[in-house]
Formats: structure tokens, C-alpha cells, sequence
């Protein structure tokens, strides 16, 4: 007797390997990506009011206050919103929905880790389109994203801003909602960190070409509660009640008072001016552990959003840099199928400067050094 040979796209990620290493050495996780500071008083307040008013199965669209909310982000109808138990079932309920056996999903590479599982998951094959890494940083190269469609791609994948790499595309938003609409091809713009940007607001790919795009959210990333597990759709009308539909197969509904919460929260955040104040915070972070680096001597890619950044440390790979330095790093080779560049390394900035400057003085006596 044996499993389904499907089950090789449930292999454990280093992600949470990495973080239970971490805390059995009492390392400093600059590894996986979530906060070290607590969701915002407002966000924990709201689900607290939530406890004993919305406690039983939420619709598989989602609470109407929520996709109502969301609408209002999103100048849509709620009609165009479906509810998820986090971005990553958004990611899995699109891809079960939009592609299967023969087609083709195009991938940039670097990739968020969930990406490739949930295509073969779907039947369809990842072509990956790589990223040339220069001098200055990772690029976007549109004439080697037209090459890779074939007549059987049905899908373009994007992430932006862009996990690990920190990239945040704009004008090439507009040659890529072209060529989408040129191949005839569904758009999956995965969007968590779409208020953690540095810099002038990015476009979105749905303004570019709605017709066509689903615009994945986190109330995980925009709110620092990756724990709450609510993400969302964003997507043309006409196709929402079919992914709600398949919603009812996986988690049916998420958590209906952190649903509640979320919705009055995500008001709030936007009143209040949350995401200007913690798109500064983060940008100080990001200071603190870019030039930290580069003083160090290592090779430190400025990122443009999100909360990473990746850098160079030569002659080390990540399991030996967390028992000797008590850093927990996330290697490149988690972000590519094959061949990733060596030695370079994904650092994660959502914590506390506090946790940032002890990395930092740990890395010190041993990156310069032999492994």
C-alpha cells in the first residue's frame, strides 16, 4: 500500500523547518515571514466584539460585511469578492478553478514555494520564467515572459510586490495586462503585500485589465496577524459565484469572527493611517538591516516592498549559519525548481529592531569567515 504519488507536493517546507530550528537554539528567525509585534489594538478590539455574535459558519463567499469592506477597498461590488481562509486556499481554489490537465501556468522564478505544488496539484505544468539577477538587482524580462507562452499556457502568475526578491512592478504592468489579453490568458496578480511598498503607490493589474485578473489579499500581511488565516479574491463578477462554490470543498468558510474583526478593522486601518505608519516602520527596518549588511561587507539587494530582502553571505548555506551564528535564514534554493544562485539568502525585516541588531552582531565574527 502506498500514498498517491500527489502527495510529493506535501513535503514539508523549510519555512516552518527552519523556524522550529530557530527556537530550539534560541536564534534570532529572520527566517519565516511573520511579525514579531501583535496585530494593532483596533484589529484584536473588533474580534473581540465578534466573540458571541459571529460564531457559526460564515456564507462560503464570505461575511457580507467583509466582501463589503473589501469592495469599498477595491471600488468593486462585493459581488466581485469571495472570502478565503487565507491567500495560500485563494492560490489553491484559483488554480483548481482556472487551469487543469494540459495546460500551462507561467511562473516567475523566484516563486513563493506554494505556487509550483498548487499547479501540479491542478494537473497543469509550471513553465518558469527566471529573473536575470544583475549588479543592481533582480529584473523583469518581458521578451523571455512572451517566449515562454505556448498555445497551451492558460494562466500568467505575478506577485507584486514580490517575494523574496522585494521587487514591485509598474510600467511592466501594462505590457503584461497586454500580452495577457494578446494570448488570451487569465491573469493571478497574488497581492499580500500590497501595502508594503517604499516609494509612490504601484498600479494594480486589475485596473489594467479586469476582465481578466484575480487579485489575491491577506488580511494576514496588510494587518500583522498571519495567524487569523483571512485572505481574499478579488476577480470578474461573472466567474466569483463558481469559486465560492468550490470554497464549499476545501475550508468552506474561514473563522467567522475574524471575518467580523477584519471587516471593521480594514475601515479603521484606512481612517487611522495604519499603513503609512507601518510602511515607515518597516522602511527603518529595512535600513537598519540593508546597511547593517552591506557594512558588513555582503552584497544586500534593496527591496522596493514587502518585508524581505536577499543577500549574499559566500561559503555558507543556511542549517550550518543557524548553529553557528543563531541567525535562521531562508536559503534561494526555496525559491527556485533548480540551479538557484549561490549563496544568497532571503532575510525577513517584520521584526523588531531590537531582533534586527542582534542578527547583525551575531553575523558579524562569522560571514567573513571559513564555514
Amino acid at each position: 500500500m502506498r500514498l498517491h504519488p500527489r502527495t510529493q507536493a506535501a513535503r514539508e517546507s523549510i519555512f516552518p523547518k527552519m523556524s522550529q530550528l530557530a527556537a530550539r537554539l534560541q536564534a534570532v528567525n529572520l527566517g519565516q515571514g511573520f511579525p514579531s509585534s501583535p496585530p494593532p489594538a483596533f484589529l484584536r478590539e473588533a474580534v473581540q466584539r465578534a466573540l458571541g455574535r459571529f460564531d457559526q459558519y460564515a456564507p462560503p463567499a464570505g461575511l457580507p460585511q467583509l466582501r463589503e469592506a473589501l469592495a469599498e477597498e477595491f471600488a468593486v461590488e462585493p459581488e466581485s469578492v469571495v472570502v478565503t481562509s487565507g491567500a495560500t486556499e485563494a492560490l489553491y481554489v484559483l488554480l483548481q478553478s482556472l487551469v487543469g490537465p494540459g495546460d500551462e501556468v507561467v511562473v516567475l522564478e523566484p516563486f513563493f514555494d506554494v505556487y509550483l505544488p498548487d499547479a501540479f496539484l491542478a494537473g497543469a505544468e509550471a513553465r518558469l520564467v527566471r529573473l536575470p539577477l544583475e549588479e543592481g538587482g533582480f529584473r523583469l524580462d518581458l521578451g523571455a515572459l512572451e517566449a515562454a507562452i505556448t498555445p497551451r499556457t492558460r494562466l500568467l502568475l505575478l506577485n507584486t510586490p514580490m517575494n523574496p526578491t522585494g521587487l514591485v512592478f509598474r510600467e511592466a504592468l501594462k505590457a503584461v495586462a497586454e500580452l495577457a489579453r494578446r494570448h488570451q490568458l487569465f491573469l493571478v496578480s497574488d497581492e499580500v503585500y500590497d501595502e508594503l511598498y517604499f516609494g509612490e503607490r504601484p498600479p494594480r493589474l486589475r485596473d489594467l485589465a479586469p476582465e481578466r485578473t484575480f487579485t489575491v489579499g491577506s488580511a494576514g500581511k496588510r494587518l500583522e496577524a498571519t495567524g487569523y488565516r483571512v485572505g481574499w479574491i478579488v476577480g470578474p463578477q461573472e466567474f466569483m459565484p463558481t469559486l465560492a462554490g468550490m470554497r464549499q470543498w476545501t475550508s468552506f468558510s474561514a473563522p467567522s469572527p475574524l471575518q467580523a474583526g477584519v471587516a471593521e478593522a480594514l475601515r479603521v486601518a484606512r481612517k487611522e493611517g495604519f499603513y503609512e505608519a507601518l510602511r515607515e516602520s518597516y522602511r527603518k527596518r529595512r535600513d537598519l538591516l540593508l546597511y547593517g549588511l552591506r557594512s558588513l561587507g555582503l552584497k544586500a539587494l534593496e527591496p522596493e516592498g514587502t518585508y524581505f530582502l536577499m543577500a549574499e553571505l559566500p561559503g555558507w548555506d543556511a542549517f550550518q549559519l543557524l548553529q553557528v551564528a543563531r541567525v535562521a535564514l531562508i536559503p534561494a534554493s526555496a525559491f527556485y525548481r533548480e540551479d538557484p544562485p549561490p549563496w544568497l539568502f532571503r532575510f525577513a525585516f517584520c521584526k523588531g529592531e531590537n531582533e534586527i541588531a542582534l542578527a547583525l552582531e551575531r553575523l558579524a565574527p562569522v560571514v567573513n569567515s571559513p564555514a
